[in-house]
């Protein structure tokens, strides 16, 4: 029986832990090759040593997703040897730290931006073409809901959060005629280093498991899905538009 991501190419950032680690392993046991980017080695040798033990392959891409000419670089690679990327999944991210807006240092804005905003716009820039390539190219990337709540402390995170919704709700508007999806994935609140770091009093025991939260998101890189311009929330188990639920 074929899997429905046989002979596809599946980018994922940030899939050294969490829900990138548990998302690239099922797009592996899903069929595709997974390439995996993040900034550990180790880290991403034990994901392959995982999909490995699952009869999937991968590449490992250990990468800062702040090195924008590492970025372009990695398209050149991907053009070069496949000539096309199916999925895409703009997964890395950073918290920072939850403080009042006054409080944020300067470098620390700029380093949230950097991550959770420029480096998907060069994913964008980069990756288009290949996307394209593709007979059913997939892009997904991990929003979250403080973007359009007023949250206290969350200022920055919830602004990168805002601004990448722009961005995916754009880049969905200008691949509409093509055969490119683009959609946005809020996990909520998960079982994550992450999520731990800011809300450290959470019971870790009621936040849901990256794996379960991973495969929510397999259905949005299939070819089958033809939602583009949304967003699909966890919680709610649904697509919703982009705006605060009712």
């Amino acid at each position: 029986m074929q899997k429905p991501l046989s002979d596809r190419i599946a980018l994922v950032t940030g899939a050294s832990r969490g829900i990138g680690a548990e998302l690239a392993l099922q797009l592996a046991e899903a069929g595709a090759h997974v390439v995996a980017v993040a900034r550990t080695v180790g880290a991403l040798e034990e994901l392959d040593d995982r999909i490995v033990a699952a009869g999937g392959t991968a590449t490992l891409v250990p990468l800062d997703i702040k090195d924008m000419d590492g970025i372009a670089r990695l398209a050149l690679a991907l053009h070069e040897r496949y000539g096309r990327l199916d999925v895409m999944v703009g997964n890395a991210g950073v918290l920072g730290s939850l403080s009042p807006l006054g409080h944020v240092e300067p470098k620390d804005f700029d380093n949230l931006f950097a991550v959770n905003v420029t480096a998907n716009w060069q994913l964008i820039r980069t990756m288009d073409p290949l996307l394209k390539a593709s007979s059913a190219g997939r892009a997904v990337f991990l929003t979250s809901g403080l973007s359009w709540r007023a949250q206290a402390y969350t200022g920055v995170y919830a602004a990168t959060k805002a601004a990448l919704d722009a961005l995916v709700r754009t880049y969905a508007a200008e691949t509409v005629t093509t055969n490119v999806k683009v959609n946005a994935f809020n996990p909520g609140p998960t079982r994550t280093k992450m999520y731990a770091s800011g809300w450290p009093g959470a019971d870790q025991s009621k936040l849901a498991p990256p794996e379960d939260v991973a495969k929510a998101i397999v259905p949005l890189c299939l070819p089958t899905c033809g939602e583009s311009g949304k967003m699909y929330d966890y919680r709610l188990g649904k697509f919703l538009e982009f705006r605060a639920p009712a």
